[in-house]
């Protein structure tokens, strides 16, 4: 297999970056997977100018020609699924039954919900007896935006559709573990009659993530990654008074009560923890079962769970691929051994595999965690890989405030046939993003984020339109103005 080069891409054209040398590699085979150079301030510097050129065009256009560029664009990723697919595979270690059907495919989505709502973009009149007022809704302005590894075409589009679709220009930094499928999103949108400028990507670590969030011509910051991460970026950003939105991590509480199906739970808790082995920010890892229905539903758990495939990504059969980084897997397996030293019950995996596995690769076993408590590190502690934690609870009060005692509030779930229970638990749990009877399932149509050390602002569904727009009031007089002096 040949190299992938990672480029950036700024004011229309493929751009080699000037800084120091990039390398990603493989996570299924530790081999090396692409190359190419890292952003320096000036080549930020030089997509911002672009991404402000590119604006004062595109925020001119009608609604209805950005819609239709955007649907454009989306087509083509569509018809490029296969082939890019096989690129997030190769690049984050997510088996390809996944990527064929989730990554570009959500990205297209949004792409097609956002070019739907371009042209609904309006304001409001305000009748003040014969003087009027009106709103307009205008462009931010030029968008930085960053993304994480675990999800990249999908977060790239997340953040390009709304901002696009409001009139904006972006500058997107995609991860420097996983920066190739970004161009793809680039291309698409200059094919599709994009102008130039108006989206850049440009490629490297922190210190390329710094120089976008300091740049002064940024007037927004988006960002996926860690609350760590999302603390300092949104400190600096403050320094220049730029809105910021922040879709941050999680230690998601998921329950079962008594009455649940547990064959759905089973489902909800294996999505919730093992898909994209485990490397979802929403993913609910304190999995609280009623203590009435707890060994009934960690027999058929373990009786599902250790079917899951592992192996090579790229072959279909696979159901849980590597870990993305050799830095995540041992962050994984040091939470796996303080698991086993604070006393919890490794009742599945607590292992790396390597037998039968591709050679190099960075394979960690689904695990199973019981007999946990809320004080242990693995459930306080956001792992980021296939490990569950299964707590047991005795009633619905005492759940919920445990379930809402941690720093995050990204997501969470409830597992119940009483719905009337199901919709007053929900209201009561600390999350942005709660499920019923099903996890980590996130249409478009369905604002996502989260509260807490989980972020601020919202991606997808109208609620995105707020953050990627500003409200311009107008007062008109219809009479003689008369001064007091």
């Amino acid at each position: 297999m040949s190299l992938y080069q990672i480029q950036n891409f700024i004011n229309g054209k493929k751009d080699a970056g000037s800084g120091a040398e990039m390398v990603t590699l493989n996570p299924a085979t530790n081999a090396v997977l692409a190359k190419g150079k890292e952003s320096t301030a000036a080549d930020v510097d030089a997509a911002v100018k672009a991404a402000r050129a590119g604006f004062e065009i595109w925020k001119n256009m009608p609604a209805a020609e950005r819609a239709r560029v955007l649907f454009k664009a989306a087509q083509i990723l569509r018809d490029r699924n296969d082939e890019l697919a096989l690129v997030e595979t190769r690049d984050t270690g997510r088996a390809i039954q996944e990527t064929e059907i989730v990554d570009v495919i959500s990205g297209v989505e949004c792409l097609e919900y956002f070019a739907g709502v371009a042209g609904s973009l309006s304001g409001e009149h305000i009748d003040l007896g014969g003087n009027f007022a009106y709103t307009r809704r205008e462009a931010v302005g030029v968008c930085g935006a960053i993304g994480a590894w675990n999800y990249p075409i999908q977060i790239a589009c997340w953040k390009a559709a709304p901002a696009l679709a409001c009139g904006n220009a972006v500058v997107y930094k995609p991860s420097e573990v996983t920066p190739l499928s970004a161009i793809a999103v680039a291309e698409a949108l200059q094919e599709a009659g994009l102008p130039d400028g108006v989206y850049n990507v440009v490629q490297g670590a922190r210190t390329c993530g710094a120089a976008l969030v300091e740049h002064p011509g940024v007037d927004k910051v988006s960002l996926t990654g860690s609350a760590e991460t999302g603390a300092k970026v949104a400190a600096v950003a403050a320094g220049g008074m730029k809105a910021v939105t922040m879709e941050l991590g999680g230690k998601s509480p998921m329950i079962v009560f008594e009455d649940a199906d547990l064959d759905n739970a089973v489902s909800g808790a294996q999505m919730a923890n093992f898909y994209s082995s485990g490397q979802i920010c929403s993913n609910g890892t304190r999995v609280f079962v009623h203590e009435s229905v707890v060994d009934a539903f960690i027999e058929k758990l373990i009786a599902r769970s250790k079917n899951l495939v592992l192996g090579d990504p790229e072959k279909p059969e696979t159901q849980v691929g590597p870990i993305v980084t050799k830095a995540q897997f041992e962050k994984i397996m040091s939470y796996i051994e303080v698991g086993k030293g604070e006393g919890a019950k490794c009742v599945l995996g607590g292992h790396a595999v390597s037998e039968n596995m591709p050679e190099g690769g960075l394979f960690v076993a689904p695990t199973i965690f019981t007999g946990c408590t809320d004080d242990m590190t693995i459930v306080r502690e956001e792992i980021f890989g296939p490990v569950m934690s299964v707590l047991t609870f005795k009633n619905e009060d005492e759940v919920i405030k445990r379930a809402n005692d941690t720093q995050y509030g990204l997501a969470a779930g409830v597992f119940t046939r009483d719905l009337s229970r199901g919709h007053r638990v929900v209201a009561r749990l600390e999350a942005g993003t709660c499920w019923i009877n099903t996890y980590n399932i996130t249409p478009i149509e369905m604002p996502f984020g989260g509260v807490k050390k989980s972020g601020v602002g919202r991606e997808n569904g109208r609620a995105a339109i707020e953050h990627y727009t500003r409200i311009k009031s107008v007062y008109v007089e219809t009479g003689d103005v008369e001064a007091p002096y």
